[in-house]
């Protein structure tokens, strides 16, 4: 299944970096980023949290804000975000359902590993909507943070702000 813009976006119930449950429905009326990545501590998804870590007044305010959803463990995440300094909610998606659900799954990725996230990215606005819609099937590649930022700014999120 390909989502696109327009289609509403697939529910949620997952468990962040400190245990505690997140669901989709907790961001009714607030613009939502949604970043998948494949594994924490790999490089190029290192470099696509750190892109937005160091963006955050971009994405996360009082009109939006961010999560991140990989297939990892809790305890995983929480090291992760600590070590880089995430200042957003990473969630992991062990049993892989939101995964599947935004059609951002490798069912086989590299060494034979199976139920892997994409990279992908996704806004959703405060209706539920899909305003933006991307997933790549080369993991080596990043989120066009230029097309997120700019699908932000007519949703009325000023950049900066």
């Amino acid at each position: 299944m390909t989502l696109k813009k327009g289609d509403k976006a697939p529910s949620f119930k997952l468990v962040n970096s400190d245990k505690k449950e997140v669901t989709l429905e907790q961001f009714a009326g607030k613009n939502l980023i949604i970043h998948f990545f494949p594994a924490a501590f790999t490089g190029v998804c290192t470099t696509q949290l750190c892109t937005v870590r160091d963006a955050i007044s971009l994405y996360s305010n009082d009109k939006a804000n961010v999560v991140a959803i990989s297939v990892d463990l809790p305890f995983t995440l929480a090291k992760f975000k600590e070590e880089q300094k995430l200042n957003f909610d990473l969630l992991s998606d062990f049993n892989k359902e939101a995964s599947r659900a935004y059609g951002a799954i490798y069912e086989d990725w590299i060494l034979g590993l199976k139920g892997v996230a994409k990279r992908a990215a996704f806004v959703v606005d405060g209706s539920g909507t899909i305003q933006y819609a991307e997933v790549l099937e080369n993991a080596g590649e990043l989120p066009n943070f230029q097309a997120i930022n700019d699908t932000l700014q007519a949703l009325g999120v000023q950049a900066g702000a």
